[in-house]
């Protein structure tokens, strides 16, 4: 037997729970990971909190939990990955003893000096911010304007608009502004009023609704220099959609190497056992992390 935690009604924290299920093996053309490690995202308590989000990325019940992970490859695959540290992704599979994939699927080498724990952050983070970046066509000597910048995702963005030679401006709650100030944002109170505060950003990057692309376009940014990944298919003003999906090939080992070589930090606020699912949850969706939840099994 193994674990895994699992759902049979959507819900809030309380409806995850850690059982013992029968251990799975990899078949042909499947490669099994030992997980160690498995990063918590808003898309993951999202899909277990509502069943309209959970139909669109076709999850039914019961469901495993979680997306991003990583671990050491255990079987399958060919003779030398055994025994490689891996990190990817496993749609409602993820915080689990032992995660299936195919061969094929996105499963990346874990570079030395990378941690499981960091590891573990990567992929849905990593490609969601590298994606906005992206869409927006940010280059050296941009003014970009961050929403939600001191969040999972927003702590890749900010250092990836950094390290591309951008001036980067955060909303955030004033209590987060030092931790911005740590990573070279500007950091900015968001609410009501945020164009007045915001200066004259050149592009932005909404990591959380609609707040700040409305008051990039009420500052005169161009929508096709405006990006939302959390606003739906249809962001206000003509501004872009985007998400993980639509990162380049190679952004996120990009960003691993760069944490690898201490270009990139990933701030991991906090850490909990698996049987503890329920609280990391219960933090990670309050939605006043600085930095990113890890479950460790």
């Amino acid at each position: 037997m193994s674990r895994a935690v699992v759902y049979e009604k959507f819900g809030g924290p309380e409806v995850l729970d850690l059982r013992e299920v029968p251990e799975p093996h990899a078949g042909p053309g499947e490669v099994r990971v030992r997980v160690t490690a498995a990063g918590l995202n808003p898309m993951d308590w999202g899909l277990a909190a509502r069943p309209e989000a959970a139909a669109r990325f076709g999850i039914t019940l019961p469901s495993g939990f979680g997306y991003d992970f990583a671990g050491v490859v255990d079987e399958g695959g060919p003779r030398a990955a055994a025994g490689a540290r891996v990190y990817g992704g496993a749609l409602g599979r993820a915080v689990a003893d032992y995660v299936i994939v195919k061969a094929e699927d996105s499963l990346f080498p874990t570079p030395d000096g990378v941690s499981d724990e960091v590891a573990s952050t990567l992929p849905v983070a990593g490609a969601s911010a590298a994606a906005a970046l992206a869409a927006v066509g940010l280059r050296e000597g941009d003014t970009v304007l961050i929403g939600g910048a001191a969040g999972g995702v927003g702590i890749f963005a900010v250092q990836l608009a950094k390290l591309a030679g951008a001036t980067v401006i955060g909303t955030a709650s004033e209590a987060t502004f030092p931790f911005l100030r740590e990573f070279g944002a500007e950091p900015v109170a968001y609410g009501p009023g945020l164009a007045g505060r915001a200066g004259k950003p050149t592009a932005a990057i909404d990591l959380f609704g609609t707040e700040t692309a409305e008051a990039a376009l009420e500052l005169g940014v161009p929508p096709e220099r405006i990006a939302t990944i959390a606003a739906g298919p249809n962001p206000p003003g003509g501004v872009r959609a985007t998400g993980g999906y639509d990162a380049e090939p190679g952004a996120v080992e990009r960003i691993a190497d760069a944490v690898a070589a201490g270009r990139l930090t990933v701030p991991v606020a906090a850490v909990f056992p698996v049987d503890r699912i329920r609280d990391a949850v219960a933090l990670q969706a309050g939605r006043h992390v600085h930095g990113k939840v890890v479950v460790t099994l």
